[in-house]
């Protein structure tokens, strides 16, 4: 069954894009809950005209975004853990935890789109990804200090 994107969908494509979908994936998930609409031959040619509003909206999208991306890269994260002789924390550092920083910051983001190259288990400077849009990724700043 093919369908029109009204929404940006990781695993599917982007607005605006036509895909084939299985038919219950599509009648069950896609179109109740207004991520597409069935690509008929109505949809089709009413498709042009929504391609100039789903555009304005990718493009509104993209900017809060780079707006998001802009408020993250400001920041810096300082996190206080208990850490050993060496620097070296007792346990590490989780995209959880930067998630819940983050969010006391006042910046929501899911700790899914919070990616560390590797764990955090020394005391020092890192960075973190932060996949805020499918086209811009933005890098947090985390501090790790030794708890008292």
């Amino acid at each position: 069954m093919k369908v029109i994107l009204k929404e940006n969908l990781d695993n599917l494509g982007h607005i605006g894009d036509i895909v084939k979908v299985a038919p219950g994936y599509a009648r069950n998930y896609l179109v109740p809950r207004g991520f597409a609409i069935e690509a008929t031959e109505k949809n089709a040619k009413a498709l042009e005209h929504a391609k100039r509003q789903l555009e304005y909206k990718r493009n509104k999208v993209l900017e809060q975004a780079k707006a998001l991306v802009a408020k993250i890269e400001a920041l810096t994260l300082t996190v206080t853990h208990q850490a050993g002789e060496e620097g070296k924390l007792f346990g590490a550092v989780t995209n959880m935890e930067l998630a819940e920083l983050l969010k006391a910051q006042g910046v929501d983001v899911e700790r899914k789109k919070i990616v560390l190259a590797e764990p955090i288990k020394h005391v020092g400077e890192f960075t973190a990804s932060v996949k805020v849009h499918p086209e811009v990724a933005a890098v947090l700043k985390v501090v790790v200090t030794k708890a008292e």
